[in-house]
């Protein structure tokens, strides 16, 4: 793997409750490397800039809509740190919330792999599942082609994940 993300040092304010790798949002991105994407996103969520920033599912700022969210509550309240520790796994809310958006095909996976592994290596394993093979950038489930060298696919989970984004949506043909 090319690129200074390889370096990147696991930060469990980046390891969402739920087996995102936060990193790899979109919303993350546009926070700490390219604001343009929130101003776009801004627009398209109907929501002030501001609201969209986020450092983490675990971080002080979170975005709107994971500053709601009701499996880090869920999790708090039960001493877990991750869904997949949970007798009730998965639960309702975390079904409802995986089948939803392309970012979250992997969720199941990435939560077996967390208990497995842990957090610290599941994290290293997730740069690189979304780290562009060409120059290392991490990339979202939404880049089809790398956001800074454009090389495609832009990282492993789009590769291999290309019909379920697009089944779920549509527009990112």
């Amino acid at each position: 793997m090319k690129g200074q993300n390889k370096r990147r040092k696991p930060d469990k304010r980046e390891a969402a409750v739920c087996g995102l790798f936060c990193p790899s949002c979109a919303l993350f991105i546009g926070t700490h490397e390219e604001p343009h994407r929130l101003e776009i996103m801004a627009g398209a969520f109907n929501q002030p800039v501001e609201s969209l920033k986020c450092d983490g599912c675990r971080a002080e700022r979170r975005n709107f809509y994971c500053s709601s969210c009701k499996l880090i509550v869920c999790s708090s309240e039960k001493g877990l740190d991750f869904c997949g520790q949970c007798s009730e796994y998965p639960c309702g809310e975390l079904k409802a919330f995986q089948s939803i958006l392309p970012h979250r095909l992997e969720l199941w996976q990435s939560l077996e792999r967390i208990n497995k592994v842990g957090w610290e290596k599941w994290y290293d394993e997730m740069v690189d599942r979304y780290s562009c093979p060409q120059c290392g950038t991490i990339n979202s489930a939404y880049d089809k082609a790398c956001r800074k060298c454009g090389a495609t696919p832009s990282c492993e989970y789009v590769r291999v994940n290309k019909e379920g984004i697009i089944k779920r949506w549509p527009g990112r043909q």
